[in-house]
């Protein structure tokens, strides 16, 4: 066995992933689970896992390294508030998605009284606050700000929104006790996005406060560190297997859906820029790197939203199962999230159930052609992606 053997450990909300991976030789050498203990010693989980994984290796090497990434505990909460929800508040959307969060409000305009109290009951773990492009408005910031300092929130705050603004901004909430990360506009100038640095501010985060926050600390003399949450993790190694490393080409452009049991997140590399010919594009420019979440497509919380949008006689159809059968599956996956099917039945029903919600996600994904009819004729409008 080779001495350049790494450990890499994710802590999911279910399970306790583990990989044994021979470095020298670039290739995975032992696998292995135990259920996720985040809520009472999530140590109890990785110990349980290590042992499986020992079992199957012969016994546990000196690993080098042993790194974790983590969405334990229902992943990293966040909302966003913005200016204009189809510019800055969509510019801190991207931000917030593709920095590896998941996305539980977004908000936009001038906050109200009930936008704040609707903000507190989400209890994010991070909240993003844009607004306004660097010298444009910032009376809208400045209201948002105001109205955050004066709730009980009590996550911290990036800020991410007109540089003019940002000083005030930043003085306004500390001064109420907030916990506050400044860092560059989202959107500097018009339809200019500058996501990267809210993206890093959002993972220090995670790194200093959130770890601790669902009890990963816990367990620390038995991992190195943990790097990022799991979903940036996946876009990075997206990216990776895409453009490649160090001289190794990648596959080229590709998309990568993680069908799970809460959400279906979806990751494209890829510039999508339009295919054919006479297309105008509008909206703001798409991320080479994007990923969308779909809270409602997770193959056992959400089960019934995924087969009420693909139909109960489609899917059953598909799967070789009458509807009775299907609605028996389907609540035996509601009721208990944990379960894994056992035979062919059961086996069917999860592959079109996985099948659907892929589907259903990358479609979401991609973006749209429309035919728009102008004074000089028919004009093909893309919004979003072309993926084709």
């Amino acid at each position: 066995m080779s001495s350049a053997t790494a450990l890499l450990i994710d802590f999911g909300s279910t399970y306790t992933k583990l990989r044994a991976v021979d470095m020298d030789g670039a290739r995975i050498i032992g696998s292995a689970q135990g259920p996720s203990t985040v809520t009472s010693d999530v140590s109890e989980g990785l110990t349980e896992a290590l042992d499986v994984l020992g079992a199957e290796m012969g016994g546990l090497p000196r690993f080098a390294c042993r790194l974790a990434s983590s969405s334990a505990a229902g992943g990293l909460r966040m909302v966003t508030v913005g200016l204009v929800r189809e510019l800055t508040a969509e510019a801190a959307r991207q931000a917030a998605l593709g920095a590896g969060a998941k996305l539980v409000g977004t908000f936009a305009y001038k906050l109200t009284a009930g936008d704040v109290e609707e903000i507190t009951a989400l209890a994010p773990d991070i909240l993003l606050l844009a607004g306004g492009t660097d010298g444009g408005n910032d009376a809208v910031i400045l209201h948002n700000a105001r109205r955050l300092a004066d709730s009980p929130l009590a996550c911290p705050i990036v800020v991410a929104g007109n540089r003019q603004a940002a000083d005030g901004v930043a003085a306004m909430l500390e001064g109420a006790g907030k916990t506050v990360s400044p860092c560059d506009n989202v959107m500097p100038e018009f339809g200019v996005l500058n996501t990267e640095p809210a993206r890093g501010a959002i993972r220090r985060i995670f790194i200093d406060r959130i770890v601790h926050a669902k009890g990963i600390d816990k367990a620390a003399a038995m991992f190195d560190s943990v790097l990022m949450p799991t979903p940036a993790a996946v876009m990075d190694g997206a990216q990776l297997l895409a453009d490649g490393h160090d001289g190794k080409p990648g596959l080229g452009p590709l998309i990568v859906v993680d069908v799970g049991g809460a959400t279906t997140d979806v990751h494209s590399v890829a510039d999508g820029k339009p295919a054919g010919d006479n297309v105008i594009v509008q909206g703001l420019p798409e991320p080479y790197v994007k990923r969308t979440v779909e809270g409602d497509l997770g193959v056992r919380h959400n089960v019934r939203s995924i087969i009420k949008a693909v139909g109960a006689d489609v899917l059953g159809a598909a799967a070789g199962l009458s509807l009775d059968r299907l609605d028996g599956f389907a609540k035996r996956a509601a009721d208990d999230p944990d379960w894994l099917p056992g035979d062919d039945e059961g086996h069917a029903f999860d592959r079109e159930l996985a099948r659907a919600a892929a589907g259903l996600a990358v479609k979401r994904h991609a973006g749209t052609l429309d035919t728009v009819y102008a004074t000089t004729g028919p004009v093909i409008v893309q919004r979003g992606k072309d993926l084709s």
